[in-house]
């Protein structure tokens, strides 16, 4: 499964560091960024959509994708950095900022270090702004031993990643049965960021604690989060208590921009109506 979009554009984010990303169409500007390990052709269908009524950035950030793979910075407070680099490079202006699972990390890193001057509003796909905690009410990724158990376990080889993403896409991203190719392009699009990033990623975004900039958002900004099925109910209760003003909506699984694409598409535009 391939892109058939026209090819993107490299900005140097730091000497000898380079972010690709896509750039399409007018208008206020969305910026797309993915989770971990994935690049931006996942969100193939937003483009395709949106396109027609915004600019439409999508980005590969540091270690992913066609992007620079760096022993240094494979943290989301880098990626966040690298972020506002894009961003004032191509001095954008009231951004509508999209991220997907991790890549919510790095849009609230982007906050705690810029603040919130170059952005309209802000859309968080199925993510919690604190991954992990002691608090069993809290929206958490999952109990400690179990994200101790994956880093240790798959994400230090190849093999371990591919067993890892393999299981992940099948059990929570995607609530159908995937076909072969299209497990092959998911799985293909991890392995594009090596183990060792892989891995360093994997332990910054569960030990993130991003609670006090998603408050700033949800104080400041029309916000939006799409939430997947399996954690609705504490992931509602949990944002209503932490970011009250903070809109919800719930649909399929982790990808569900993906897989779900018409339905997706509708609640975003719905969203970016009302600004």
């Amino acid at each position: 499964m391939q892109s058939k979009r026209e090819p993107g554009k490299y900005i140097e984010v730091e000497p000898g560091v380079e972010l690709y990303y896509e750039d399409h169409g007018q208008g206020t500007p969305l910026i797309f960024v993915p989770g971990w390990t994935f690049t931006g052709e996942v969100f193939e269908h937003q483009v395709a959509h949106f396109a027609a009524t915004h600019r439409v950035i999508v980005v590969d950030p540091r270690g992913h994708g066609r992007s620079s793979v760096t022993l240094h910075g494979n943290d989301y407070a880098t990626q966040g950095a690298d972020l506002a680099k894009l961003i004032k490079a191509l001095e954008l202006r009231d951004v509508v900022l999209v991220g997907w699972s991790f890549g919510s990390l790095a849009a609230w890193a982007y906050v705690q270090q810029e603040g919130l001057g170059a952005l309209k509003a802000m859309v968080g796909i199925d993510l919690s702004p604190k991954p992990l905690s002691t608090n069993a009410d809290d929206w958490v990724e999952g109990p400690l031993d179990e994200i101790a158990g994956a880093y240790n376990t798959y994400l230090q080889s190849r093999q371990g990643q591919r067993d890892f993403v393999t299981y992940y896409a099948d059990e929570v991203m995607v609530q159908r049965e995937l076909t072969p190719a299209e497990m092959f392009w998911i799985v293909e699009q991890s392995l594009k960021t090596p183990p060792h990033v892989a891995a360093a990623l994997f332990a910054s975004g569960m030990f993130s604690n991003y609670l006090e900039a998603a408050g700033q958002v949800d104080a400041a900004l029309p916000a939006l989060t799409i939430i997947a099925e399996h954690w609705a109910a504490t992931a509602v209760a949990f944002l209503g208590k932490h970011c009250p003003n903070t809109r919800t909506a719930v649909l399929g699984g982790h990808m569900m921009f993906w897989e779900y694409p018409a339905q997706f598409n509708q609640i975003l535009e719905d969203f970016l109506a009302t600004l």
